[in-house]
């Protein structure tokens, strides 16, 4: 009687085990592989250009932003019909001369669908500009590099929902 050892359909041997760890890493190097190609090709992160000069011009504009909250100074910014429409006035209630605002908008992630509108001057004080605007979410920022209380700034984020006008 003897026994002999065959590698049979249900005995599990070494190549078994090499074949194993080929798939098991190969799956995860091609998910890093991806992953990092994905992240190279989309959006940078980027939000400054210059970090130290950045922060060199944070405190001047919250200084600024101190005095004109200080001053009573209240700020609207809103977008309807195809427009952006900026309200600045002061705490009597009379509208600031801010000259040319520039008004950036965009979409939070991504850098598409990025705008840029020099807002202008109504005789009523406030200043609008045209922008077109597509259902979704959307940040925008109205900067006037002086003013007579320093830099101004307002930020807001807002959802347009339904069909763009």
């Amino acid at each position: 009687m003897s026994t002999s050892s065959k590698s049979g359909s249900g005995e599990f041997t070494g190549r078994h085990m090499w074949m194993l760890a080929i798939g098991f890493f190969g799956v995860v190097i091609t998910v890093n592989i991806t992953m990092a190609v994905i992240s190279a090709t989309s959006w940078t992160g980027l939000v400054v250009d210059n970090s130290y000069v950045a922060s060199q011009e944070f405190e001047e504009k919250r200084l600024a932003h101190q005095a004109q909250l200080d001053a009573g100074w209240i700020s609207s910014l809103s977008y309807a019909g195809g427009q952006a429409l900026l309200s600045v006035a002061d705490g009597n209630g009379a509208a600031i001369d801010l000259g040319q605002p520039v008004l950036r908008i965009n979409r939070p992630v991504g850098g598409h669908d990025d705008q840029q509108v020099t807002l202008v001057r109504q005789p009523d004080g406030t200043y609008v500009g045209p922008v077109a605007l597509s259902p979704g979410v959307w940040e925008a920022l109205v900067s006037v590099a002086e003013t007579p209380l320093g830099p101004y700034e307002i930020h807001e984020r807002f959802r347009i929902e339904g069909v763009a006008p």
